[in-house]
């Protein structure tokens, strides 16, 4: 659910927070890594990471685009008067179409996934590709026993595990932080964004990601890898997150660009970082694990995403109340 209207006092940023912390957990339980490990079961080896690049094209889109509809949908009596009444249900209740709109599309993605299948997919593959993967057979046993272990024993997989719950919890917090600076005063450090502003920056991000992950992210993942986009998107994160505080400075159309970009850049770099992690972590384990795999780190990854908004809601409201210390203003 998006912020609503402007808020002038720290207090009532802190009070929101809290409602969005309250709601939070409950998106993390939501199993996201299972249709990573479909994925890796359905797509051929050479067509993963453009698979895994469009599940997390639409993961990121749903974090992105459900906020901006929460802004667009939330009281809509105030917004849209000619459409509904101040004395209907809407009017009482100013997040209920909002909540009915985004109950609507679960109901429909639920019916939609009745159809898909449990048994994993096998491909056709011609006689040059079967007599290839004959002749590797008898190399590759001594690689790939390692992934044949406990889970807790595989090494690789293990070192997935804390990078993935990291960026989660980066991930979060910094989804979480966003609409509330925003929308706060700019005497407190924010921009005074209304619901709508912070809807258009987010839409706008949404789109930019749809086009990264189904033109660009290809080609970066075949000239950097898969752990080196990985670490140059998390560092390149840093610089763009150490931009935020100086946009206080602009106003008018270059703050609405700058946010933009920001915005669009840090997406992009996100999902790089997640996607890259993913097929990490699924290569790192047999076919047969990797449902256990993927529900281990969905389980650890959801612990630091509950833990992401209450930390990083505290540090925002710490740091309304320090505008002009000497130390950590």
């Amino acid at each position: 659910m998006a912020t609503a209207g402007h808020m002038s006092e720290s207090g009532d940023v802190s009070s929101l927070g809290k409602w969005r912390i309250t709601a939070l957990p409950i998106t993390c339980l939501f199993p996201f890594m299972y249709f990573m490990a479909y994925c890796c079961e359905v797509c051929q080896t050479q067509h993963q990471v453009l698979g895994l690049s469009v599940v997390n094209t639409a993961w990121g889109i749903g974090l992105i685009v459900g906020p901006a509809l929460g802004g667009y949908l939330a009281q809509p009596a105030e917004k849209y008067p000619h459409i509904f009444s101040k004395d209907s249900v809407f009017g009482r209740f100013p997040y209920l179409l909002p909540c009915l709109s985004v109950s609507s599309l679960s109901a429909v993605v639920l019916i939609i996934c009745t159809w898909l299948p449990e048994t994993i997919h096998t491909h056709k593959c011609s006689k040059k590709e079967i007599s290839i993967v004959n002749t590797k057979s008898s190399k590759e046993d001594h690689w790939d026993s390692p992934r044949k272990k406990s889970l807790f024993q595989n090494r690789p997989w293990m070192s997935t595990v804390l990078p993935y719950c990291i960026f989660g919890l980066h991930d979060t917090a910094y989804s979480e932080i966003l609409s509330l600076w925003a929308v706060s005063d700019r005497k407190y450090g924010g921009l005074s964004f209304s619901t709508e502003d912070i809807g258009e920056v987010l839409s706008m991000a949404g789109a930019g990601l749809l086009v990264y992950q189904l033109l660009v992210y290809h080609w970066v993942h075949k000239i950097l890898g898969t752990i080196n986009s990985s670490r140059i998107a998390s560092a390149v994160s840093i610089l763009i997150l150490a931009t935020y505080p100086f946009m206080t400075c602009l106003s008018g159309i270059k703050l609405s660009l700058a946010l933009c970009s920001a915005a669009m850049m840090k997406s992009a770099l996100a999902i790089t970082a997640s996607t890259g992690i993913s097929l990490l972590q699924n290569n790192a384990v047999c076919q047969e694990q990797r449902g256990t795999a993927n529900g281990i780190s969905t389980t650890a990854m959801s612990f630091f995403k509950a833990i992401a908004p209450i930390g990083a809601g505290a540090i925002f409201s710490w740091a309304q109340k320090r505008q002009d210390d000497a130390f950590l203003p």
